[in-house]
């Protein structure tokens, strides 16, 4: 176990060990569900509107049910907390809900690949779950790309979200944050998907594979002329803006120009892309349902 899953296990003992006692007769409590969105976060005002966007679409698939956000990021929360804005950690989201009757819970992960914070995330339910006087059941539902079937769906998702003016001959590249976990295989396996259905659709990651030099690589040997850069995040925050976008050297943007290509940002996320955010959903509902309680 990670030493910030020690410290989080640790929290949530803390929890149970501080509640009050309850008088032995006390009635059980009637199962009662709520969903938390487990977000990465952004300090990017431009990008916020996104995650508000998915917290929406949970409101409405779910009506009655207690719907909540948290910002998985402690860098993010804590540049925010300067600014008057407070977003709870995921265990702060889960620490107050059973004040308000609620015992079982989904976590809809926004996470894009099984990763670090997913791994995190469902240590985390692990440790909330079962607890006396607290919640029963934690769930955290499947990020974007998890299982086989989600990554024809997602290639042909991000396909659509293509800019209308794109013509077959430019590049479509998705850019992504890459991991030293394992999960980082999940970005090749995206790209072989991608090119099933489109041969000038590529992606990159930040800091994993395939990387920046492989997609310049890639373009320049196949004499594409333009490419348009679409971010392959929740939101078109921090990495989309400047790893990708932005005009420093070692930026996606300046080494795709410095090749000869024509870079194109297009700064929106996959929150904002319904066909991508309609697979979280469903995984959400997946993890909703097999949730006891009503």
């Amino acid at each position: 176990m990670t030493r910030p899953m020690r410290t989080l296990t640790c929290f949530a003992l803390c929890l149970f060990l501080s509640a009050p006692a309850l008088a032995g007769h006390e009635a059980k409590k009637e199962p009662k569900r709520a969903i938390v969105v487990a977000a990465f976060g952004t300090s990017v005002p431009e990008a916020a509107p996104a995650i508000q966007k998915m917290v929406e679409r949970v409101k409405a698939a779910y009506p009655g049910v207690p719907v909540s956000l948290c910002y998985t990021a402690a860098m993010i929360r804590h540049k925010l907390a300067k600014e008057g804005k407070v977003f709870p950690s995921p265990a702060e989201a889960l620490a107050a809900l059973p004040d308000q009757g609620v015992t079982d819970v989904a976590l809809l992960s926004l996470q894009t690949i099984p990763g670090h914070e997913y791994d995190d995330l469902v240590s985390l339910a692990k440790a909330f779950s079962g607890l006396p006087k607290g919640l029963s059941h934690v769930e955290v539902s499947a990020p974007l790309l998890f299982s086989r079937e989600d990554f024809p769906r997602v290639a042909k998702a991000l396909l659509a979200s293509a800019p209308k003016e794109r013509k077959p001959a430019d590049a479509l590249v998705f850019v992504g944050h890459g991991t030293d976990h394992f999960a980082d295989m999940a970005y090749p396996a995206l790209q072989y998907t991608l090119w099933r259905e489109d041969k000038n659709a590529f992606v990159t990651t930040v800091e994993g594979t395939p990387s920046f030099e492989d997609v310049v690589a890639e373009c320049t040997a196949r004499g594409i002329k333009k490419a348009y850069l679409l971010p392959l995040f929740a939101v078109a925050g921090d990495h989309a803006r400047n790893d990708m976008a932005g005009k420093e050297d070692d930026s996606l943007a300046s080494a795709l120009k410095k090749a000869g290509i024509e870079a194109v940002p297009v700064l929106a996320g996959n929150a904002e892309r319904e066909a991508v955010a309609a697979v979280w959903m469903d995984h959400l509902k997946a993890t909703f349902d097999s949730l006891p309680g009503k």
